[in-house]
């Protein structure tokens, strides 16, 4: 939760400075999948990615935000 936070305060000073969106999800996927490759190499960083698409579409990623 702390790495996340993180995060988010750095993705809200990028938005305030004019970074759009879309670059900074691109810019944070590549860093974490660079680490990731740092970290474990590519074959299990490959294998690791090859699991995210049915990730996505099972919803694991989708933030619902409740409204009333």
């Amino acid at each position: 939760m702390a790495a996340l936070s993180y995060l988010n305060e750095a993705w809200a000073e990028a938005r305030l400075d004019g970074i759009d969106d879309d670059c900074m999800a691109q810019a944070c996927l590549f860093a974490a999948l660079a680490e990731l490759v740092t970290t474990y190499g590519e074959t299990a960083t490959a294998t690791y990615a090859e699991g995210l698409s049915a990730r996505i579409r099972n919803g694991e990623f989708t933030v619902d935000i409740a409204r009333q």
